[in-house]
């Protein structure tokens, strides 16, 4: 018998437990290990409450949690309640599967100013996570500056940007929901160092900005390179630029009774935050020219007002004591997948924040493949029982995926009419709602 143990439950890990039991069968253990009560990792947090749709893989998901051999152990803390070390003496392979949950820091002056936040901080503010959900941004300004050219900076600016209609079937928590209806905000900009053949924004969430009810997208033309310049970018990037070309030809006209603007800002790069009070007032910075494929600054400098800051230049996974760990990178350390004997990681802790949800899927198949020939048929280690036991004798409150359908029936209990659920936003809210 193989007894295998994931830590992490968000796609990364569960597209990895689906290729264990497919391939073992009824021949493994797998136990799926959760800091939260609560499963599904950035599908839940991450993915924006507006997009439903993609968060509609967690069905997927479920189906390979309630097979027999699959067990969800949420509300423990790995580094904190057990050691990767002591699950390494029980489980024949510990795949760590923790995403990529921190920022990047701009290693900017003024960046510890109020109301500066990054994007793992922010997004989780308005999805709920119990970590952010005290984080109670001010919006009462009337510039946001939005850092970043890839598609969180969209999610940021979109939500910044819409009306409480146009969240109705969305489920975004009831404090984000409350915050943005009355804010005041009227100038949202998304600051690039690079030009538009660079970006990292795909043409669905680009487009989604032009629907919006009360905000209009514009690009400056001046910022747009030669039209015959985009028969040489990929299909996926050549329709995000036209996206951007024709929010450039918006004409006024067609703006009015659109009180908010989200202003694309290319060739740009922050230099400093600058404050007053203690609270972020402004963002200065340079103007750039991209050579070799590089942004390098032209010595011209303004100023952006800002009473809002959101980053959203990257994430890094977060360090786990006594487990090699690349620093530059901001991932494990790893070959291929494989930290050390019987140590292995997957998804963004194997390789960093990129590609999709669905990317995780081959990743995951394939460091099972990897476990596979390492450990054989496993080498006769305690496994789940030898964690209850453990788990017993620190009194570890472990929350099952049985106690997870029992919290969500109570969010969906919850909802205001017409969305999905009302998460709950703190540990001990998700633990009183198992019964």
């Amino acid at each position: 018998m193989r007894h295998i143990a994931i830590i992490g439950s968000g796609p990364a890990g569960y597209y990895t437990a689906e290729a264990a039991q497919k391939r073992w069968d009824d021949e493994a253990r797998i136990d799926i290990f959760d800091r939260l009560p609560v499963p599904f990792g950035l599908i839940r947090t991450g993915v924006a409450p507006d997009h439903q749709s993609i968060k509609g893989v967690a069905r997927r998901y479920e189906k390979t949690a309630l097979t027999d051999h699959v067990r969800f152990v949420g509300n423990v803390a790995v580094g904190d309640h057990i050691s990767v070390a002591e699950l390494q003496a029980l489980y024949d392979a510990v795949i760590l599967a923790t995403g990529a949950p921190e920022d990047r820091s701009l290693g900017l002056d003024g960046e510890n100013l109020d109301n500066v936040f990054g994007s793992a901080g922010f997004v989780g503010w308005y999805n709920g996570h119990p970590q952010f959900a005290g984080l109670d941004p001010d919006l009462s300004g009337r510039h946001a500056v939005v850092i970043g050219m890839g598609n969180v900076a969209l999610d940021v600016a979109r939500i910044l940007a819409k009306t409480e209609r146009e969240f109705a079937a969305s489920d975004i928590v009831a404090h984000a929901l409350d915050a943005l209806t009355a804010s005041r905000i009227e100038t949202i900009t998304i600051l690039g160092r690079r030009g538009p053949h660079n970006i990292l924004m795909t043409p669905k969430e680009l487009g989604e900005l032009a629907q919006l009810e009360r905000a209009s997208p514009r690009v400056d033309p001046a910022d747009l390179p030669p039209i015959d310049e985009d028969a040489m970018l990929d299909p996926g990037l050549r329709k995000s630029v036209a996206l951007l070309r024709s929010f450039a030809a918006i004409p006024d006209r067609d703006r009015a009774g659109k009180p908010v603007s989200i202003d694309f800002d290319f060739y740009c790069s922050p230099q400093a935050l600058l404050g007053e009070d203690g609270k972020v007032r402004a963002v200065r910075v340079e103007r750039t020219a991209v050579l070799g494929g590089r942004p390098v600054g032209t010595g011209e400098t303004y100023e952006l007002p800002a009473h809002l800051v959101v980053s959203c230049i990257g994430y890094r996974t977060a360090p786990i004591p006594k487990v090699p760990y690349d620093e530059r990178a901001g991932h494990f350390s790893n070959e291929d997948g494989r930290i050390g004997p019987g140590l292995y990681c997957v998804g963004w802790a194997k390789r960093g924040p990129s590609g999709t949800i669905g990317t995780n899927r081959p990743d995951g198949y394939a460091v099972i493949d990897l476990v596979a020939e390492e450990i054989g048929a496993g080498e006769g280690r305690r496994g789940r029982e030898g964690f209850d036991e453990l788990a017993e004798a620190r009194g570890i409150d472990v929350v099952t995926f049985n106690d997870w359908k029992k919290i969500e029936q109570a969010e969906i209990a919850a909802a205001r009419e017409g969305a999905p659920r009302e998460k709950f936003v703190d540990v001990a809210s998700m633990i009183a709602a198992r019964g």
